[in-house]
């Protein structure tokens, strides 16, 4: 599996090293991120429509959940084991 990276340190994925942990991602543009619900995510990727965008500055990463926050199980996303 390829290394994701990431400097989201209040990410519940995010571990030393600016690695992000979670088992999958959903990256997908800044319009589809700020609309679709919390539980749509990487699980569901296989049935979303695509999101094309111009940049990277149209891009977000849809796995995000605020590391403490209660929330771990709202996408489907589960973090790997160390």
């Amino acid at each position: 599996m390829p290394s994701i990276r990431c400097t989201v340190d209040n990410c519940h994925y995010w571990h030393q090293g600016n690695t992000c942990n979670a088992s999958e991602i959903l990256v997908t543009s800044d319009s589809f991120g700020q609309t679709a619900a919390d539980s749509v995510d990487a699980p569901q990727a296989a049935n979303l429509n695509t999101t094309p965008v111009n940049t990277c500055l149209d891009t977000c990463c849809k796995t995000f959940v605020t590391k403490g926050s209660g929330q771990i199980r709202a996408d489907g996303v589960t973090r790997n084991p160390l």
